[in-house]
């Protein structure tokens, strides 16, 4: 069985490229460039959202490809760039993969700001009308809507994954967490004091390995094609929770820490949780690692230490 991981080299994608390789499958990355945590795994380096279909249908297609997981995408900082790397890449690859004498399973990585912002204590569950408001979210939005429209329209088999906030090991340098590590790894370094300002939210965050598992179930789960399926914990966490786990992972000293509350600016409201029983029923999926393990893990192997 072949797997190819677009966007090989990023958070998500390192840890899809691991899960199937541990399962004996051949790997074969895509990205801009190279990456040592890929050494072992075939690889392309190639610019999706520039390439034109031909030569991405030449990647997925020889030899012909059983999945394609689609992990790829930056952050981005205006509208411009995200439509750019996100809804054009997809475009071209719904076209790429409508080529291919075979017909490949996608999975598709979507995020729970797809939902928008929502009132404290509602359950987040796939029927729920998406109604996103920041430019992030509604481009992830549109993106994932391309591929259900493509699986609609007969032109593929596709699962779009609608993820949790992720913690573990290697995370996007944009992110809260990643921003976070910086300062208290900055702080411990000088020591000087390390003030924070934590927002009272209330977060559905989820283990990076634990989505890589969603994905390699739902690459191979006949029911959840043309489906948009939750992947989380299914629990809103506090942000100053996950704020605690990090301090204790790096044992910064509390006597050191000045904390104040900070009003909620972020991709989305105060409060997400998800409803993962739809991934539960259709990919036999549970999340298995703990938020704290979680966090720990981050910070151990930032700095050398094995997971």
């Amino acid at each position: 069985m072949r797997v190819v991981v677009l966007g090989a080299t990023g958070s998500v994608g390192r840890q899809v490229c691991a899960a199937y390789a541990a399962r004996g499958w051949d790997v074969h990355g895509v990205a801009r460039r190279p990456a040592p945590h890929l050494t072992g795994v075939g690889f392309t380096a190639l610019d999706l959202a520039a390439a034109v279909p031909e030569r991405i249908a030449a990647v997925l297609g020889d030899p012909p490809a059983d999945v394609v997981v689609n992990a790829a995408g930056g952050w981005g900082d205006t509208e411009e760039e995200m439509t750019y790397s996100h809804l054009r890449l997809v475009r071209r690859l719904v076209e790429a993969l409508g080529s291919v004498p075979h017909r490949p399973r996608l999975v598709h990585l979507g995020s729970v700001h797809e939902y928008g912002p929502v009132p404290a204590g509602t359950l987040l569950h796939e029927d729920l009308v998406p109604e996103p408001v920041t430019p992030y979210a509604r481009i992830k939005l549109e993106t994932s809507s391309a591929v259900l429209t493509a699986v609609r329209d007969g032109l593929l088999d596709a699962v779009v994954l609608r993820a949790a906030n992720m913690s573990g090991p290697h995370p996007p340098q944009e992110s809260f967490l990643a921003a976070l590590m910086a300062r208290v790894r900055t702080a411990l370094a000088d020591g000087g004091r390390l003030e924070l300002s934590v927002a009272d939210a209330r977060r559905d965050y989820v283990d990076v390995r634990d989505v890589a598992r969603a994905v390699v179930r739902a690459g191979q789960a006949p029911a959840a094609g043309g489906l948009v399926v939750n992947v989380g914990r299914g629990e809103a966490v506090p942000i100053g929770d996950l704020v605690g786990w990090l301090l204790e992972a790096a044992a910064f000293p509390e006597d050191r820490t000045d904390r104040r509350d900070l009003p909620v600016r972020s991709k989305g409201g105060d409060w997400t949780q998800l409803d993962v029983t739809r991934a539960w029923r259709l990919l036999d999926w549970t999340p298995r690692i703990g938020l704290r393990d979680s966090v720990h893990s981050m910070w151990r192997v930032a700095h050398g230490a094995a997971a």
